[in-house]
């Protein structure tokens, strides 16, 4: 005599133990009950627990529907058809159960164990599922005998209010490099703090990264889920970045010298940014986020705009007065003045006044069309994370005086005056990046035009004198080779101190700091910035 039976169901086979000599053909309406012969007057309804028999048939028939995917079929033979549609038609489609097999164990009272065999499909992931289960028969409508519906029923640790969902986990593990392939930590890099996690979750699957997928139990929209299996740990990732762990590193040391102060050095050549650092490991990035004043270190764009215009020349006379006014009164650091200065010594000085007295001569919208139009100011970034590009808007009267002295209403962080001085170094824009833009087909930036020959010239000429004998002498000290710098010193409403700012290259190196109220530039900044540069 047989022992078992196997049912076939929709293509699937469900291995059940006990009940010998029972065919698969009878199960269901030997749980419904059969037909009244004649005009027999009806049995009445059975009452009391279900008896070892109708365990072992209603088990089996609820296993077999279940299997061969009929949620409904299966859910008719519980005493909560509504939940168990829901919860098999779950199994199916959020847990991404393709094909489930049972083997059932013999019963203990009103209670069946079973084996489950589950096949997850996810995408190109697979993998064979293997858990216990138990259900418990009880005595339904009428006394049919049907399945006590519980979440367990699906699996032993689902609770109520719970379902089973598979999918992806966080983002794929992801190696963080530089450019010459050196690991980048947070330990060793703490600037990178938020970065890194922001280029695994945006570029991790883009680098051949694949994240975990997991079957989880929880309640729907709760993030906080228990891990029931695993179907995929994962494929590793290695993401090349423009980062240079030399640079890097002397950047997170120079920082860490002054409170709250930040520094990007980026790659005239290329755009490629070499260092972001921040002393203040907060999730906002100052040193790519950053929108204040940018103080002197505007004149870069300002003096561009008169040299291309023809409104000044490195040697053409131009005074430096203690006042000037536009709309308003300006004045100099410290009262200085230079009735005899010409235009670059102006800029060397950093000479607010001589700049003002040429604002009557270009256009209100002349500025921040050099801005946009030569520099890549305000032209949407696609750095690989979150950037600001800048903001020079039109302005005339006193805004407009102001704007030219990095003042009123415009608006920097250090990654846009690094990119500045990367500028004039070239002649041309070249939009910063921290992640090659093949990777996700980013379309970088374009500036309009490069800067004229000349007034490229002039300004190299200009950042230079500022370097070796003006106001940015005393920083950049003992760096020779191609040099160019410029200070500022941008005063902000409510401080006690303006914010120090310096820009400066050095061959293929541009680099800008802020330190808020951090008064001088050439003071606070400039240390910053040279430190930068000795590092390449």
């Amino acid at each position: 005599m047989r022992t078992g039976v196997k049912i076939a169901v929709g293509g699937v086979t469900v291995a059940i133990v006990g009940a010998a000599g029972l065919g698969a053909y009878n199960l269901v309406d030997a749980v419904a009950g059969g037909n009244d012969s004649g005009g027999t007057r009806a049995a009445p309804a059975p009452t009391g627990p279900p008896t070892a028999a109708e365990t072992e048939r209603t088990a089996r028939a609820f296993l077999a529907a279940w299997a061969a995917g009929d949620s409904g079929k299966a859910a008719g033979l519980t005493d909560d058809a509504r939940a168990a549609t829901a919860a098999l038609t779950g199994y199916h489609d959020a847990a991404h159960v393709q094909k489930v097999t049972f083997k059932q164990g013999p019963a203990t009272g009103a209670t069946v164990p079973y084996a489950v065999t589950a096949e997850v499909v996810h995408g190109k992931q697979r993998s064979t599922w293997t858990y216990d289960a138990s259900l418990a028969v009880v005595r339904g409508a009428a006394g049919r005998p049907v399945v006590g519906w519980r979440p367990t029923v699906l699996h032993p640790d689902l609770a109520p209010g719970q379902a089973l969902t598979t999918g992806a986990v966080g983002a794929p593990p992801v190696t963080v490099v530089d450019r010459d392939g050196a690991e980048l930590d947070v330990k060793t890099y703490p600037s990178l703090t938020h970065l890194l996690p922001e280029l695994r979750k945006r570029f991790g699957e883009k680098a051949g990264g694949e994240p975990a997928i997991e079957v989880r139990a929880g309640a729907p929209g709760v993030t906080a889920a228990r891990t029931l299996h695993t179907v995929s740990q994962g494929k590793a990732a290695r993401l090349k970045t423009t980062l240079s762990a030399n640079v890097q590193r002397a950047a997170e040391s120079a920082v860490s010298r002054r409170a709250d102060a930040s520094v990007v050095a980026v790659k005239p050549s290329t755009g490629e940014i070499l260092a972001i650092a921040n002393a203040q490991k907060t999730e906002f990035n100052p040193a790519l986020n950053g929108q204040t004043a940018p103080g002197s270190t505007m004149k870069v764009v300002t003096a561009a705009l008169l040299l291309e215009q023809g409104k000044a020349a490195p040697g053409k006379a131009l005074p430096c007065p203690k006042n000037a006014t536009y709309g308003m009164t300006f004045h100099n650091v410290e009262d200085s003045e230079n009735p005899k200065a010409t235009f670059a010594q102006d800029f060397a000085a950093s000479c607010n006044t001589a700049f003002i007295s040429l604002a009557g001569q270009v256009g209100d919208d002349a500025l921040a069309a050099q801005a946009r139009d030569v520099f890549g100011l305000g032209l949407d970034w696609k750095v690989g994370v979150g950037a600001f590009d800048g903001k020079v808007p039109a302005d005339a009267g006193a805004g407009k005086a102001a704007a030219m002295i990095g003042q009123g209403r415009v608006q920097m962080s250090p990654l846009n005056m690094a990119s500045v001085a990367a500028t004039v170094h070239t002649g041309s824009f070249h939009q910063p990046y921290l992640v090659d833009p093949a990777l996700d087909d980013r379309q970088v930036a374009k500036a309009a035009r490069s800067l004229s020959p000349s007034a490229a010239r002039d300004l190299r000429s200009m950042m230079r004198l500022t370097a070796v004998s003006g106001t940015g002498a005393r920083a950049m000290s003992g760096l020779g080779g191609d040099v160019g710098a410029k200070t500022g010193s941008a005063e902000v409403d409510g401080q006690s101190a303006p914010n120090g700012w310096f820009t400066a290259y050095r061959g293929d190196v541009a680099a800008a700091a802020v330190v808020p109220q951090g008064g001088h530039g050439g003071d606070s900044a400039g240390p910053i910035v040279a430190a930068v540069l000795r590092a390449d």
